[in-house]
């Protein structure tokens, strides 16, 4: 298991993309966002156009576990991207109920045991900005903290990307 982690447009979803392919012949992306407005429908678009023909995209804004359930037994990696997005699904859905979030994130992190494949795991590092100025934003960088640890502390190699320099951390 990867984690790649860094900030907006730190090149993370580039470079994971880059050791999918130079290491693993049958891939998939599990793609997390959802299409909310125009400038997410552009992105969600152009980076479809760099996987063409490279991987097989499923699309679970919710139920990870369920994405790899649903992934052929030929697959040796997935890439995930990302697990920030779905983490702000998760607070969307569950009505901002930080218990019922955590507990998710518990739930999915415990059923990384099972998947079969190996993984690559993009987020985001949001924890170190300012801190925001109300308690969702607040609740959502800590929870995002919380879940980038838990997830580091079960992956193999840890990167952290920062100008388009991916520089390893663990492993």
């Amino acid at each position: 298991m990867i984690l790649i982690a860094g900030g907006a447009r730190s090149g993370k979803s580039t470079f994971a993309l880059k050791l999918a392919q130079e290491n693993y012949k049958n891939r998939a992306f599990i793609a997390t966002a959802t299409p909310i407005d125009n400038e997410m429908k552009s992105r969600i678009t152009a980076h479809k156009k760099k996987r063409i023909g490279k991987y097989k995209t499923i699309e679970e804004e919710i139920d990870l576990a369920k994405a790899f359930k649903n992934l052929p037994p030929a697959i040796e990696v997935a890439v995930v991207d990302c697990l920030t997005i779905w983490l702000g699904n998760l607070f969307y859905h569950s009505g901002d109920d930080e218990v019922a979030v955590k507990e998710r994130v518990d739930k999915f992190i415990k059923y990384l045991l099972k998947v079969k494949c190996d993984i690559i795991f993009v987020t985001n590092e949001v924890g170190c900005g300012i801190v925001p100025n109300n308690d969702l934003a607040r609740t959502f960088r800590d929870m995002s903290g919380y879940m980038n640890r838990v997830v580091a502390e079960k992956a193999d190699v840890v990167y952290l990307c920062s100008c388009g320099i991916p520089v390893k951390i663990k492993g």
